[in-house]
């Protein structure tokens, strides 16, 4: 046979938008996009800027009190005793990005366990599990996470148990609806057939057919995560000064409003900027990870 029917032969090859759709629907995405983008730079402004500015969170200059954004060598301006707004903001920055990320994955564990043997058994043990996750979701995560916030010493672990205690419940209920759904499909009937163990099934079959909810569900829980430490930092039972974060950082904003408001409007965008952002790259996983919609 001659090289040339040889290579008429070969299948074509496929190119990177054809073996990557889900990339190539998620790089469609322009929010999406712009939201890894914002992600991305609050990531390394928080975790490699403070190496860049000449301030730590910690430095005090009290001739420099309540100095306003621009107008000397503090970029941002500096706070009631005189540290550097820019620099409480990186190091804010990297505590409430970690206690998101941290919180997020400890959540999504719980959260796929609970689903994943949920969906599995059904029956009694399906339905007590279910009902346990629909009693939690009954509490507000508000006042959930306030009155445990209130009997606990806060500091950073404490703080991402306590978001995932309040958070896995939504990242269960996706998962067992995802898991009974897969649960009836032929391979994991054949694999149930051939005598494979409950969890080879479980962890094997099921649960790498069921990343994509997963991930989108992970993806949003970072910004109620980041959201949630916020607000209870903000209310006095978060993260504890000197360590700055951004929630603690609008709480010892409130009695400056009127003549230095830019010491609630810093942390405050920033809060804005990063929520949204994971909010918008949550929504472009779910549109490129949904087959669907692609055309």
């Amino acid at each position: 046979m001659s090289a040339v029917q040889t290579a008429s032969l070969a299948p074509p090859r496929r190119t990177f938008a054809e073996r990557y759709p889900a990339l190539r629907r998620f790089m469609r995405h322009r929010v999406a996009l712009l939201g890894v983008g914002v992600v991305l730079f609050m990531t390394l402004f928080s975790f490699v800027g403070p190496w860049l500015i000449p301030f730590n969170d910690t430095d005090t200059d009290i001739r420099a009190r309540l100095t306003a954004p621009f107008a000397g060598p503090h970029l941002l301006g500096t706070d009631p005793l005189g540290r550097d707004i820019l620099a409480r903001l990186m190091y804010a920055g990297r505590i409430s990005l970690s206690i998101g990320f941290a919180a997020t994955a400890l959540s999504v564990v719980v959260g796929v366990l609970v689903g994943l043997v949920a969906g599995f058994y059904r029956g009694a043990i399906g339905a007590a599990l279910m009902r346990f996750v629909d009693a939690m979701l009954c509490f507000p995560t508000i006042f959930l996470l306030l009155a445990i916030a209130a009997l606990i010493e806060p500091s950073v672990t404490s703080i991402v148990v306590l978001i995932a205690v309040a958070s896995w419940m939504e990242v269960a209920r996706v998962v067992e609806g995802q898991i009974r759904s897969l649960r009836e499909r032929d391979f994991a009937l054949a694999a149930e057939s051939l005598g494979a163990s409950d969890i080879r099934i479980m962890f094997r079959e099921l649960l790498p057919n069921a990343v994509a909810p997963i991930v989108v569900a992970a993806t949003l829980n970072i910004a109620h995560a980041i959201l949630a430490e916020s607000y209870i930092s903000f209310l006095g039972f978060g993260i504890q000064p000197p360590t700055p974060s951004w929630g603690n950082m609008l709480e010892n904003a409130q009695s400056y409003l009127t003549n230095a408001p830019w010491l609630a409007i810093v942390p405050g965008v920033a809060i804005t900027l990063t929520v949204t952002s994971f909010n918008f790259i949550g929504d472009g996983l779910r549109d490129a990870l949904d087959a669907k919609l692609d055309r």
